[in-house]
């Protein structure tokens, strides 16, 4: 049984689960797909064994979004193992994913999406 993301989830922001991450001062974090965050949201890394770069495991910063499926994070990982993604795992392992956590605010303006199925 494996978990996927979903492209339009209940609750915004939500998971997403990572296809790279750089080594560099300022992290890039590459999606599979979308992850609609906003500059100064802060995430954390779940990163399952297999995947490489376990120092990053529940490691947590802001981010600066630099495009649709990147994003930089305030982690230095210069000197951490390299990201890479198993090319084969069971059907029962988790996917290194990133988790919106906060955001650098003192007013809420990411997690306002109500995605629930009401109609208006």
């Amino acid at each position: 049984m494996s978990i996927l993301a979903q492209t339009f989830p209940v609750y915004q922001p939500a998971m997403r689960i990572i296809s790279s991450i750089t080594n560099a001062s300022q992290a890039v974090v590459t999606t599979t797909f979308a992850h609609q965050y906003l500059t100064g949201t802060i995430c954390r890394l779940h990163i399952p064994d297999g995947y490489g770069m376990q120092q990053a495991n529940t490691l947590y910063a802001p981010i600066t979004v630099t495009g649709t499926t990147t994003f930089t994070i305030a982690i230095d990982t210069t000197q951490f193992q390299a990201y890479a993604t198993p090319s084969q795992w069971p059907e029962t392992a988790q996917y290194a994913v990133v988790v919106p956590i906060g955001e650098l605010s003192n007013q809420l303006t990411g997690a306002v999406q109500n995605a629930l199925p009401y109609p208006a």
